[in-house]
């Protein structure tokens, strides 16, 4: 049996499952809570697991690690800022907003950025910010479900052969049909069968791929006596613009992690303070293995200069290094892996039209599936007609969103009160900014836009706040 033959048989047991689950979650879904929250019943292990997934997934198996394979250990300065974040969302923003969601029913991160305008009876605000936030948040995640879905059609075109069109409807066609029915439920334990998959592949390829070059040492003396692998040698200037880069990520994905409605949502689903706690633990477990395990791969890539794009390292070292059967296996679980990660943004930007809008259906469930629907015919018609490589429109996406809710949330989240008008400009001044300074070459714009856009906020919501809630 060859391996395009292995990688379909797979690739349809695994996308049979994901439909399975969905179809059994159905059977949980009796509210609009249900379909957009689980109910706020997630266990430890799925909220973990599922964040994990939900924060990782295309742009770090593809993305990330083809950034490190072109220009090496400088792309490391990624990796601060997205740890920074995990430890940032459970443990800082967490303990709030898990208790606030049980407390007063949110559904959504926009109920927790606009509790305050609805107790301070500010009608008017409160429906202001919700529909500004609804827009917000359906923007960047059109272009966010783009980069999934182009994505998964450059891999299953690697794979089989596919036109780039087929590719990508037969991903969203799975996707769509689980969520569908299943909802955040179906999302999150696929999210998490999912983060087991990529953690499995990103282990088995480089330890494999390494083994068979003799072991690290090898790989690393391979990469000092090749002129054309600079990017392994630091010197003094380089190490300076290592840290730079380490400081912008800290700022710039770290605290962008503070505004992402697919990952917050698995804090306020999850059941209790404690599986919270469990949770923050096993996502950085799976965190550290996961990227030692891709920056290992990278390097093995780059030593023995691999042939392959800047985003398909993975499927190229797996044909190469892995035996014909087992490389079949692991491209086809990474492909999956790739394509199930979009379930929680297309659920997030349907939650952003049905719920947040504050549009009275009078089927809010139906509204939220056809919602979902619809974003994702959307995000299609995009991918098709305006492609860009994968990393940069997740990052434009993660850094947008973090400077427009992550002020509020932090805000919000350490128990102090903000006038709503403040609150209102405070999303879309940081917005504003982090969209106009991305499309501004240089340096600076890069400092404006993940740094500008947080202080901006953060002084608006100095000048609004009032006094300090009890915890």
């Amino acid at each position: 049996m060859d391996t395009t033959t292995i990688i379909l048989i797979t690739l349809i047991v695994y996308k049979v499952t994901l439909i399975s689950i969905g179809l059994w979650a159905s059977r949980r879904v009796k509210s609009e809570s249900d379909y957009f929250l689980a109910g706020q019943n997630l266990g430890a292990w799925t909220a973990g697991l599922s964040y994990a997934a939900s924060t990782s997934s295309a742009w770090v198996l593809l993305g990330f690690t083809g950034a490190v394979f072109t220009t090496g250990m400088t792309a490391l300065w990624l990796v601060p800022g997205i740890f920074a974040g995990y430890l940032l969302t459970w443990l800082v923003i967490g303990p709030r907003l898990n208790a606030e969601t049980r407390e007063r029913g949110h559904i959504t991160i926009v109920d927790f950025l606009s509790a305050d305008a609805a107790e301070d009876g500010s009608p008017h605000l409160r429906r202001m910010i919700r529909i500004v936030s609804a827009a917000i948040i359906l923007f960047c995640f059109i272009f966010y479900i783009a980069s999934q879905f182009q994505a998964a059609g450059n891999a299953l075109t690697e794979a089989f052969g596919l036109g780039l069109t087929e590719s990508i409807l037969i991903g969203a066609a799975v996707i769509v049909i689980y969520c569908f029915f299943g909802g955040f439920w179906a999302a999150s334990i696929t999210d998490a069968l999912q983060a087991v998959v990529m953690l499995l592949a990103c282990l088995i390829v480089p330890i494999v791929m390494i083994t068979q070059l003799g072991g690290v040492s090898a790989v690393a003396d391979q990469l000092h006596a090749s002129p054309d692998h600079d990017w392994f040698h630091f010197d003094g200037g380089q190490a300076g613009l290592m840290g730079v880069g380490v400081a912008m990520g800290l700022l710039g994905t770290g605290l962008g992690a503070l505004g992402q409605p697919q990952l917050l949502n698995r804090i306020m689903a999850v059941r209790s303070q404690r599986e919270r706690i469990q949770g923050a633990m096993i996502t950085l477990f799976w965190g550290t293995l996961i990227y030692t395990g891709l920056i290992l791969l990278a390097c093995a890539a780059k030593a023995v200069s691999l042939e392959t794009g800047t985003e398909s390292v993975i499927f190229a070292a797996a044909r190469a290094y892995l035996p014909p059967a087992l490389a079949g296996i692991v491209i086809a679980a990474v492909l999956s892996a790739v394509m199930s990660t979009v379930d929680s943004l297309l659920l997030a930007s349907a939650s952003a039209v049905s719920h947040d809008s504050d549009i009275p259906f009078s089927n809010p469930l139906l509204a939220g599936r056809l919602a979902m629907v619809g974003v994702a015919v959307l995000a299609v018609i995009l991918t098709l007609t305006l492609q860009k490589d994968i990393f940069s429109r997740v990052l434009f996406a993660w850094v947008a969103l973090g400077a427009a809710f992550g002020p509020t949330i932090l805000t919000r989240a350490i128990g102090r009160r903000v006038k709503p008008v403040f609150i209102l400009w405070a999303i879309m001044v940081g917005f504003v900014i982090a969209v106009t300074a991305y499309n501004i070459e240089g340096t600076l714009s890069d400092v404006i836009e993940k740094w500008g856009s947080w202080a901006i906020g953060l002084l608006i919501l100095t000048l609004g706040k009032t006094h300090k809630e009890q915890m």
